[in-house]
């Protein structure tokens, strides 16, 4: 009879593989060269994840829970939280992650087990961090800020052009300043 995975060794595993991941990437690796890669057999990731594609979920899973608990030291104001937000999410060393993620919703976005699964907590996690942090934040604006910070991502991840889409989400802060001024002055 197998053992049941041990959940202190798949965390240790997991971070292996994310440390792995920044530094090389996944791109077409098998699961034999990303257990190489966090000194482990692919027997033991079989093991404690399943398949190669359990594994990719379970990065992009606590890639963002990592990043959704930055959430929570935001500032309060819309335009300088989507500010300090994007300032953390676009950082280069997690365009990796970004490519990942956006490969996995898009799988899951076509029906594609296990990446399915992302849903709907990719959105929903995220809204309620931040609702949380914020009770009398507007739903409707929270999640048009997560989409537009990942829409964002998206063209960085496409274009590497980060003076654009920095440009661009400077130019949404300032929508967000002056919606917040306009409400304000009612």
């Amino acid at each position: 009879m197998a053992r049941p995975p041990d959940v202190a060794r798949r965390r240790e595993l997991l971070d292996a593989v994310i440390v792995a991941f920044a530094s090389g990437g996944i791109g077409g690796r098998s699961l034999r060269e990303l257990a190489d890669a966090a000194n482990t057999s692919h027997r033991m990731l079989i093991h404690h994840f399943g398949s190669r594609d359990e594994l990719l979920l379970a990065v992009v899973v606590e890639v963002e829970r990592r990043q959704t608990e930055v959430v929570a030291d935001l500032p309060l104001d819309p335009a300088d939280a989507f500010l300090a937000m994007w300032e953390s999410v676009r950082r280069p060393e997690l365009r990796p992650f970004e490519r990942l993620f956006f490969e996995c919703y898009a799988r899951g976005a076509q029906g594609e087990a296990p990446f399915t699964r992302l849903f709907p907590g990719a959105i929903d996690d995220w809204m309620t961090t931040a609702l949380e942090r914020a009770p009398a934040a507007d739903p409707a604006m929270v999640r048009l800020q997560l989409a537009v910070t990942r829409g964002l991502l998206l063209d960085l991840v496409a274009t590497n052009d980060e003076a654009a889409v920095d440009a661009a989400s400077e130019r949404f802060a300032r929508t967000l300043r002056v919606r917040s001024e306009t409400r304000k002055s009612r």
